[in-house]
């Protein structure tokens, strides 16, 4: 049975992190009560989660018994897993993740996953992701599964001697699907205070552009020109990014819900309007 709403204590994986460290903000800012895992409380922002209010505490996710000790007393969690270590190592702290949720006692788990998950893509990281949403759902736990597009923070506009470019290994005529890295942490929050009324999965973006046109809100966002320079995807580091961006390329890679994610986020945000935010910040 879906939770219904409630303001008890929520447990947030990656609480230092981008992703985590967003949920935890609108959670805060909704008036519910945060508990932060993370690696290290003597950090910088653990810290200064400590004095937003949050109770921060000590998690090695590669351990279930220490996830599961600090999960104790708490009903509801935000997951989420990195890339780092590839794709069985990733499966591998999602298990441990869903795991210790049910040995402490939780009774619904957020999971951020990824846009496209459910689709077979082949994306090491993707299908990885896939798999614990697989082992969550057949699991104890209510679960819900917020799959983002692609991270607006992953982008990035750099000077040249030829001024400034916004390079990335896309074809610039392949529409991208994006997603502020704050409206994750809202549609997370909003899918752990009122379970009832969220949809158990959604893929959610904020915004849509091709390349030219993601240099162009950039352009407009800080006021001077900026080029968009396609890049070869040969010269990406891993197969996993490689195989990714050209992923991307594919019809209708990313598949966004849109009228559910101004549900849950309000109006998200767009590109410019995300880079005249970071460029203040």
């Amino acid at each position: 049975m879906t939770p219904r709403r409630s303001t008890d204590t929520v447990a947030v994986l990656g609480a230092t992190g981008q992703q985590g460290g967003a949920v935890a903000t609108s959670l805060l800012a909704a008036g519910i009560p945060v508990r932060a895992l993370t690696r290290s409380r003597t950090s910088a922002a653990a810290q200064a989660l400590l004095a937003r209010g949050a109770d921060v505490v000590e998690a090695d996710l590669e351990d279930t018994d220490s996830t599961a000790t600090a999960l104790a007393g708490t009903r509801r969690v935000f997951g989420m897993t990195s890339m780092d270590g590839g794709a069985e190592a990733e499966f591998s702290r999602g298990r441990s993740l869903v795991d210790a949720a049910v040995r402490a006692g939780v009774e619904h788990m957020v999971f951020s996953s990824v846009g496209g998950a459910d689709r077979g893509t082949g994306v090491p990281h993707f299908e990885s992701k896939w798999e614990v949403e697989r082992h969550l759902a057949a699991s104890t736990l209510s679960a819900a599964v917020v799959r983002p597009t692609f991270f607006m923070e992953n982008l990035a506009v750099q000077d040249g001697p030829e001024g400034a470019v916004l390079p990335l290994p896309l074809p610039d005529e392949v529409p991208l699907q994006m997603i502020a890295v704050a409206d994750i942490g809202a549609a997370a929050a909003r899918m752990l205070i009122d379970p009832s009324s969220t949809p158990s999965a959604v893929e959610i973006a904020g915004d849509e552009r091709t390349g030219s046109q993601m240099a162009d809100a950039f352009a407009t966002a800080l006021d001077r020109p900026v080029r968009y320079t396609p890049l070869p995807t040969s010269g990406l580091p891993s197969e996993d990014l490689r195989a990714m961006f050209t992923w991307f390329t594919e019809p209708v890679a990313y598949r966004a819900d849109w009228e559910l994610t101004r549900t849950l986020v309000g109006e998200p945000m767009t590109l410019e309007r995300w880079a005249r935010r970071d460029a203040a910040a």
